[in-house]
């Protein structure tokens, strides 16, 4: 009997090898295509039964030319690359990393935040200019600041958590999930209109693409400050830009936008009133390691007992409904 294959899609500079010794170890042959390229991933993928991506789009015409995949392992949180859908009308499993960086990006969250709300990024460019008056920010006390948490998993339960001690009112919304202890549930347009400071800890979905407008811009206090490690996705990044010019918004903290890396033309990039990091916030050597093993640990866990450990679909479900 020939051994399963399993294919490491886009690599980005990861240390794949703990995933790769754990995978041999159970008799898996292992490939690394390296690329982003359908054409390239169908041809090294054929007869995989696992495909390992990073962020790669995994749509239906790519599920087609792969006979015989029984499962999408993503090196995230988030499956927005992968058309579940398709999947799950194929019976392929698709398994996400939940908890591999809860600590990182939620710490990357908070010093965002506090950046932000010190004007810490505005400052710096202005001493480096060669000014020297702190009167042109707008510094808040933190412990009469409200900072608004939408989405409130893992992550942002963390970051709400942090927050708690630091500033006077934490505000969340999350309309599947209740409010941590301390974290004055509301609703999300009245957590916008109260928040000197809104952190985004949410999936991209259908229904939270641009779920930051220009309406939703517009209830905020001018001057205030969004956050978002999340999904660029998320953000209107345009209305944004419009928000930050008028003086609407006093800044923005962004570790992901909509298009990564961005394109030229962005209108983030060169924006004075925008701290950027390049979706770095999941990073730290422990949770470069985490990602690789959980990622593989899904694929090991699908083979021994034919579900996954982290499913974010039910092939199962769904072909004994058709």
């Amino acid at each position: 009997m020939s051994s399963p294959l399993a294919v490491y899609t886009d690599v980005d500079g990861t240390d794949l090898q703990p995933g790769i010794e754990l995978l041999e170890a159970a008799g898996f042959e292992v490939r690394v295509a390296n690329s982003s390229d359908p054409d390239v991933i169908a041809k090294v993928a054929q007869g995989a039964q696992a495909l390992l991506i990073g962020y790669c789009v995994v749509d239906e015409a790519l599920l087609e030319r792969l006979e015989g995949l029984k499962i999408v392992a993503t090196q995230s949180v988030g499956v927005d690359t992968v058309d579940l859908a398709a999947a799950t009308k194929r019976g392929i499993w698709v398994a996400n990393v939940p908890g591999a960086a809860t600590e990182e990006v939620a710490t990357h969250a908070f010093a965002m935040a506090l950046s932000l709300l010190r004007g810490l990024p505005f400052l710096d460019r202005s001493v480096q200019a060669g000014q020297w008056d702190g009167t042109t920010e707008r510094l808040l006390r933190l412990s009469g600041a409200t900072v608004g948490v939408v989405g409130l998993g893992r992550i942002g339960a963390r970051f709400a958590k942090l927050m708690g001690p630091t500033v006077g009112t934490v505000l969340g919304y999350d309309p599947y999930l209740p409010a941590p202890d301390g974290i004055q549930a509301v609703g999300l347009d009245e957590l916008f209109t109260r928040s000197d400071l809104v952190s985004l800890h949410l999936p991209l979905t259908e229904e939270t693409t641009a779920l930051v407008n220009a309406d939703r811009l517009a209830l905020m206090p001018r001057g205030s400050f969004l956050v978002n490690v999340s999904r660029g996705g998320l953000v209107d990044h345009p209305a944004l830009a419009r928000a930050l010019e008028s003086g609407q918004l006093g800044g923005a903290g962004l570790d992901v936008l909509a298009v990564e890396p961005p394109a030229a033309g962005e209108a983030m990039l060169g924006n004075p009133r925008v701290l950027l990091s390049p979706h770095a916030a999941y990073l730290s050597e422990q949770s470069a390691r985490d990602y690789v093993v959980q990622q593989a640990k899904n694929v090991l866990t699908w083979h021994h007992r034919q579900i996954p450990e982290h499913p974010v679909n039910s092939p199962l479900a769904a072909q004994f409904t058709a």
